[in-house]
């Protein structure tokens, strides 16, 4: 595993950040670590790049210990935080031969490793321009350029798209991707859950400071029941007629969103519950605007494993 942690905590205060944090990934691969702030996601991600360290359990990456080996662990990973660092005032050509330089490369190959990291995001022609005349997407592409200086093997990504337009976000998805076909292993924090559902092999929900929940996406979304079948009535007064009839197929009673008129209630027979409750609905009269059968979504998984554990 290029990344180990067992039962990591971290308290600030009487805030306990991390609380019996586990987390396995393996090489070349990207794990998606899900929840909302404060949820304990980049708490974690300072532990296991030696930025903080942790009050209780152990960490390894790339197969140093955290703790005991921090140098070994730096001289491995890459990180790309919430925020970018770079000099504004400075070309994006600039920028890459001053990390460079403080990763201790020569004039000559920090020039050569500039200039090849900037062809390959696609920023060659801008690289003479100062940093402050690059959009979001450009600036982001440049921040993950710099953390490819040492070549490492493991790249923490810590919410790398944040703030970002579509087209912008796409561009960062599309550099993350190249990375891991060429055998990096990445951590990606995220609270996009469009994000991890398109690039991780693997997602951890985390909340509370833990992991609650772990798999890949199609695992994630059997934890809320399946495939769902969502309909909208015509009529809201039809509504109760409605929750009825399609109970009465499915054998569990659908959730309700009144404005919009909308039920969607888990089934296991796609085919099956769908021509049962459009037959019953039909014989009861009631209208149908539209229907689908669809599998559950990472916003759904998240918002039902968070519930359970309020519950709990």
């Amino acid at each position: 595993m290029e990344i180990q942690a067992r039962r990591l905590t971290k308290a600030f205060g009487g805030t306990r950040a991390l609380d019996g944090f586990d987390l396995e990934v393996p090489a070349g691969t990207v794990h998606g670590l899900l929840g909302p702030n404060g949820a304990g996601k980049t708490t974690a991600v300072r532990v296991l790049t030696t930025l903080l360290r942790p009050d209780g359990g152990t960490a390894r990456v790339a197969g140093h210990d955290v703790a005991a080996e921090p140098a070994a662990v730096r001289a491995a990973i890459g990180l790309l935080g919430q925020h970018a660092a770079l000099d504004e005032v400075l070309s994006g050509r600039q920028n890459l031969e001053l990390f460079g330089r403080l990763h201790h490369l020569g004039a000559r190959a920090a020039r050569l490793r500039a200039a090849e990291l900037l062809e390959r995001f696609g920023l060659a022609e801008a690289g003479s321009r100062p940093v402050s005349g690059y959009s979001g997407g450009m600036r982001r592409r440049l921040d993950l350029a710099v953390c490819l200086i040492r070549s490492p093997r493991v790249l923490f990504l810590d919410e790398p798209t944040t703030g970002l337009d579509p087209r912008a976000r796409a561009e960062v998805w599309a550099s993350v991707r190249s990375l891991v076909e060429e055998g990096a292993t990445v951590l990606l924090t995220t609270q996009y859950l469009e994000e991890a559902d398109r690039l991780a092999d693997r997602i951890g929900v985390v909340d509370g400071g833990r992991v609650v929940a772990e798999g890949t996406c199609g695992e994630l979304k059997d934890l809320v029941g399946g495939d769902r079948l969502d309909l909208v009535v015509r009529d809201s007064p039809d509504l109760e007629r409605a929750m009825r009839a399609v109970a009465a197929v499915t054998g569990t009673s659908p959730a309700l969103d009144r404005d919009s008129r909308r039920l969607g209630v888990p089934v296991s027979d796609r085919i099956g519950a769908l021509t049962g409750v459009l037959r019953a609905l039909e014989d009861a009269g009631i209208g149908v605007e539209d229907v689908a059968v669809r599998r559950p979504t990472l916003d759904e998984v998240f918002l039902h494993l968070t519930d359970v554990k309020e519950k709990a």
